[in-house]
């Protein structure tokens, strides 16, 4: 798997380490007001979809377009309740819950928009409000990427993976796109940055010829 497996070398690279407990209730609201935004953005994203499939359709396809189209929108609002934080138990299973989250983002963003999706998750538990925050990081950073990634779809890939390794959780999305020249610049940066501070983790983004790999490393619990 060219450019998912390992890191892309020679690009830019840029690090940043948050975690300061004193900014987790300030940077919550605005991370939820953020979320919603981007949330907005990932329709936008199916709007095209159905917006192409039916002009594409013809009369005669017209019965499968609108099969696709609601397919869509029941995996979109899947993918809208898993990130919603409600109804959970305290403590949930990390390989369901992402894998679940992994198949709602694939049916939901990225088949329509021709790109493939790969998830490798391992087995634990994790705290419910954990597993949101880090749903809502790796939502927004495959959004991002299925939006910016492939100017040319052909081949188009996203891998997402969660570990436990060394004492934390890591999680990554790696695309095999163009490479972003600042993969955490941008408006959805203060998404990832306020989730990330209300988790206590860090995150690591590298970019080049191979795509781009963005690392979320948070300790796991004790």
């Amino acid at each position: 798997m060219s450019g998912i497996g390992s890191m892309p070398s020679g690009g830019a690279v840029r690090s940043q380490f948050v975690g300061s407990p004193d900014d987790q209730s300030r940077d919550w609201e605005l991370v939820l007001r953020e979320s919603h935004h981007r949330m907005k953005n990932t329709l936008t994203l199916l709007g095209a979809s159905v917006r192409r499939d039916f002009s594409r359709a013809g009369t005669r396809d017209m019965t499968g377009a609108v099969d696709r189209f609601e397919r869509r929108i029941v995996a979109f609002g899947r993918l809208y309740q898993l990130l919603s934080d409600s109804g959970e138990p305290s403590m949930v299973s990390v390989e369901a819950f992402f894998e679940n989250l992994c198949g709602a983002i694939a049916e939901a963003v990225l088949e329509p928009a021709g790109i493939r999706c790969e998830a490798a998750i391992e087995s634990g538990t994790l705290p419910a409000s954990q597993c949101h925050r880090l749903a809502l990081m790796l939502t927004e950073l495959v959004t991002n990427a299925a939006k910016h990634a492939f100017p040319n779809k052909s081949g188009a890939m996203i891998r997402i993976e969660v570990a436990r390794r060394d004492g934390a959780w890591v999680c990554t999305v790696a695309d095999n796109g163009i490479g972003a020249t600042a993969p955490l610049q941008g408006i959805g940066s203060r998404i990832l940055e306020g989730l990330a501070r209300s988790i206590d983790a860090r995150l690591h983004g590298e970019a080049g010829q191979g795509g781009t790999r963005v690392t979320i490393v948070m300790p796991a619990a004790a």
